[in-house]
């Protein structure tokens, strides 16, 4: 299986508003860039976009290592709690509705394509991939608004 290093980062200008995702794939000395904005949205929607979009990129079943700034996603993975919410009908332990359950849905059927691997990094520090991604999403958000959104 090959193994695939995907870093992602979401952004919103206002929360909601205008939001953009930015997502890189490394693979054997490859890399490839992608990002994408839309309108009333959220940071956290935002977010698990990244990586859904990213996970869409790959075109057979892979070992992926993915890189976020997200704890709200790579707790969700790493401590189980997705798992939780799948089987409680995407409630909280507090019984109250999960947020963003169609996004959290679409990403559980993608890592089980995949071998997933949640990584957390530090956002906006001197990570040069987080950063990269994080350029990405700002930018898909600033040419959202330019192009007339």
């Amino acid at each position: 299986m090959k193994r695939v290093t995907l870093y992602t980062d979401g952004a919103c200008s206002g929360n909601p508003g205008v939001g953009g995702y930015g997502a890189m794939l490394m693979f054997n000395g490859h890399e490839k860039r992608i990002s994408g904005a839309e309108d009333k949205t959220t940071n956290n929607r935002m977010e698990l976009t990244a990586v859904i979009e990213g996970l869409k990129c790959l075109n057979q079943p892979c070992e992926v290592d993915i890189y976020s700034d997200s704890a709200y996603i790579v707790n969700a993975f790493n401590q189980g709690w997705v798992y939780g919410w799948k089987k409680a009908g995407w409630k909280r332990a507090d019984g109250k509705p999960v947020l963003n359950p169609d996004l959290w849905q679409e990403l559980l059927l993608l890592a089980e394509v995949h071998s997933v691997h949640f990584n957390k990094v530090k956002g906006h520090a001197d990570d040069e991939y987080n950063n990269i991604c994080d350029k990405l999403a700002t930018d898909a958000v600033k040419n959202y608004r330019s192009d007339g959104g």
